[in-house]
């Protein structure tokens, strides 16, 4: 069984915010729609921290595709056996 803990914040908003959440989803679900939004910019947040973890990953150049990098995922495309069209 997972048990959920909830912890309690307090934020200000400004008046008309409110009453626009409250419009779209309704004064009892504020916080499930809040919630939400901050676990989908955590995600977010995370993803971009991926991203830039990778920059420098890979030189600039001495690549079999620099020459012609659309021949070099042509050929790719084409090896792949598995590949459907």
């Amino acid at each position: 069984m997972c048990i959920v803990k909830h912890m309690r914040l307090h934020i200000l908003v400004e008046d008309e915010l409110v009453a626009e959440l409250d419009e779209r989803v309704g004064p009892g679900r504020r916080s499930a729609f809040v919630a939400s939004l901050i676990r989908a910019a955590l995600d977010d947040a995370r993803r971009w921290d991926d991203i830039e973890q990778g920059f420098g990953g890979i030189a600039d150049g001495g690549h079999e595709w620099d020459a012609d990098p659309a021949a070099w995922v042509r050929d790719q495309r084409r090896a792949d056996k598995t590949r459907v069209g």
